[in-house]
């Protein structure tokens, strides 16, 4: 065994070699944040000398509310929407035996009696939006023609005009469009009457439509 005085001793060295460590580790620490401080205060220096004097501004006193996230759109279901509508309006739907005989080939459906056509043929409902089908394609406008048509049903609006042209720029100077116009309106159940337009509106180039009201379920 060693003697008491040598355990002594022994403890104490132990002692004081944690005592400098310690007090090392301590001296590191230290610098570090004066290396830190030195360095935040360098950088406050630059930027006043960069920028110059800096006022901060007045608390204005309004409270800074969350702004709201826009709703994502469904823009796959409007899409399955769309072509929905698209093949329920078919090319090779025979329109001329549903529509009036008179010189604006009007349409009503079989309970909308002819009043209804007479006072949308005069301007009776304010047109609420129009869409222009001038120069598209065949499936550009059918599919342009649907859209319209569901945010018109959506948005609840009664009487909108349809302008397709009247087929001087077709070959033959036929109105090709003008005949497809019919024949989708016909077809789709929202459409309750249309009528040619007065001259002031498009004439034999466009169409008033008057839709079914929105329901309110």
């Amino acid at each position: 065994m060693k003697p008491r005085a040598a355990t002594a001793l022994s403890d104490l060295a132990e002692i004081k070699v944690e005592l400098e460590r310690q007090q090392r580790a301590a001296a590191e620490r230290e610098a570090q944040a004066r290396a830190d401080r030195d360095r935040e205060h360098q950088a406050r220096e630059l930027f006043a000398n960069t920028v110059g004097p800096v006022t901060p501004l007045p608390h204005s006193g309004r409270t800074e509310l969350p702004v709201a996230r826009p709703e994502p759109e469904p823009l796959q279901r409007r899409r399955d929407e769309a072509a929905a509508l698209r093949e329920t309006m078919s090319d090779g739907f025979d329109v001329d035996s549903l529509l009036e005989t008179d010189a604006a080939l009007s349409f009503r459906r079989p309970d909308i009696g002819p009043d209804v056509v007479r006072k949308l043929r005069r301007g009776g409902w304010v047109i609420q939006a129009q869409l222009d089908l001038h120069g598209l394609k065949r499936d550009e406008a059918r599919e342009q023609l649907a859209t319209f048509l569901r945010e018109a049903t959506r948005q609840g609006l009664r009487c909108v005009r349809v302008v397709h042209g009247k087929g001087l720029g077709s070959p033959g100077r036929e109105p090709v469009l003008k005949r497809r116009v019919h024949s989708w309106l016909v077809q789709k159940a929202s459409v309750l009457a249309f009528t040619q337009a007065r001259a002031a509106e498009g004439g034999s180039g466009a169409l008033v439509v008057l839709l079914q009201p929105k329901s309110s379920n």
